[in-house]
């Protein structure tokens, strides 16, 4: 038995591979913190909901993250390479950053908290620019899928950290102190990024701003199948971000949880069965390889969607709703797993900060469009029709990856 599995498993052993675990730390740790910690922050110090909404807006950097990524393709610091260098710059600057926002206040100095976030924030995408390329450029064919898992893993232990455990810390030692143990945390990236391994290929990078920004969209869509593959990026994850616009208002509106049900099993058993599901779907996409994972983990993620009309049928059971709360989440890691790979595979190595940052910011697009209309088609048809309708959602992203099949199994970076 256990010389079937070791193939599957010697990938864990990989260097690589741990490094992924804590630079995914690193990168989710400052999302929260000028996110919903931050709303927390603001509510309990009183502050207006006028300028709580205000201070959503410093999350932009995150959606606009392409347009400086050309910069970071570009140029080279004079110190840890092309990728490891401008991660340590990043992450120097939001230890600081966060730090500074501990000694600021939402009551006494509202303006300079939002300057202070809003450069966190822009520090924090800049970070997950080039995590994303890093992780692009130094990982092997074989070690994507199982990369890919172990960085999300990271990335929702840190959200979790800087989420809900800052949340209750903050009850117990202030917000300001709050605030600074989270900046020392930012250390576990900064040791991590020091230890981990540069590219085994040597790189050439772009010679001009000009390619930088050029050179991406040149080169991708020099592929034969380059629109069909902007299609399958769009689609392929539509359902089941279609079904998770509408899950907890369904879990507590629809079916008559309490939050404190929905906290402890959407959120907690959700969590753990999402990082089961991408640490599960990485390693079998050793064996499986990129196209049949996609496949079988895009059929699942569609089959998921299903069990929520079981719970619309069944009513309040905690047995069936705690069943597709879990079938729900494993089966969205493992998709996310093999999507993240996916993007990994089309980008070309010369370029992968800032065609990782399209790529990644196209997969949104359909669900930005989409995802209002959940509401509505709730009130037309009913729980049991939407969370079917969503996994017809799924369909034609399926559809077109069949189609694609030979284009999928053949692709490979470039490290020219």
């Amino acid at each position: 038995m256990r010389s079937r599995l070791s193939p599957y498993l010697d990938v864990f052993r990989s260097r690589r591979i741990a490094v992924m675990l804590l630079i995914g730390f690193s990168s989710g740790l400052p999302l929260s913190l000028t996110g919903s910690t931050l709303q927390a922050w603001m509510t309990v110090a009183g502050v207006d909901l006028r300028t709580i909404g205000i201070f959503s807006l410093v999350g932009l950097p995150y959606t606009l993250k392409f347009l400086w990524s050309p910069f970071m393709d570009r140029f080279v610091p004079p110190w840890l390479g092309r990728r490891r260098g401008w991660i340590i710059i990043a992450q120097v600057c939001l230890v600081a950053g966060i730090a500074a926002m501990g000694f600021s206040s939402p009551n006494t100095a509202p303006l300079s908290l939002a300057i202070l976030a809003l450069i966190v924030a822009f520090t924090s995408a800049s970070q997950d620019i080039v995590v994303d390329a890093y992780r692009t450029d130094v990982l092997r064919e074989t070690e994507r899928g199982v990369g890919a898992a172990v960085f999300v893993t990271g990335y929702r232990i840190a959200m979790l950290v800087s989420g809900a455990i800052a949340l209750i810390l903050s009850d117990r030692i202030g917000w300001q102190d709050t605030y600074i143990i989270m900046a020392g945390l930012m250390i576990v990236g900064i040791l991590t990024t020091l230890w981990g391994p540069e590219p085994e290929d040597s790189i050439k990078h772009p010679e001009t701003l000009q390619e930088a920004v050029w050179g991406p969209l040149r080169n991708f869509f020099s592929r034969p199948a380059a629109f069909s593959l902007l299609f399958l990026i769009v689609l392929y994850k539509l359902g089941d971000a279609y079904a998770g616009t509408m899950t907890t208002a369904f879990l507590i509106r629809g079916v008559g949880f309490t939050p404190t049900d929905v906290g402890t099993v959407n959120k907690g058993l959700g969590l753990v069965s999402l990082i089961i599901g991408a640490a599960f779907g990485g390693t079998m996409m050793v064996r499986l390889g990129l196209f049949r994972s996609l496949m079988a983990f895009g059929l699942l993620q569609a089959a998921s969607n299903l069990s929520f009309i079981l719970l619309a049928w069944t009513g309040k059971s905690y047995p069936v709703m705690i069943f597709a709360v879990a079938f729900e989440n494993l089966t969205g890691g493992m998709g996310t797993a093999a999507f993240v790979s996916l993007l990994m595979a089309l980008c070309d190595h010369r370029y992968s900060a800032t065609q990782f940052a399209l790529l990644s910011s196209l997969a949104a697009l359909g669900r930005v469009f989409i995802s209002p209309t959940s509401g509505y088609v709730v009130e037309l048809t009913g729980w049991g029709t939407f969370f079917f309708i969503t996994a017809l959602t799924a369909l034609p992203g399926l559809f077109l990856l069949w189609h694609m099949r030979e284009d999928i199994a053949g692709l490979k970076q470039s490290k020219t």
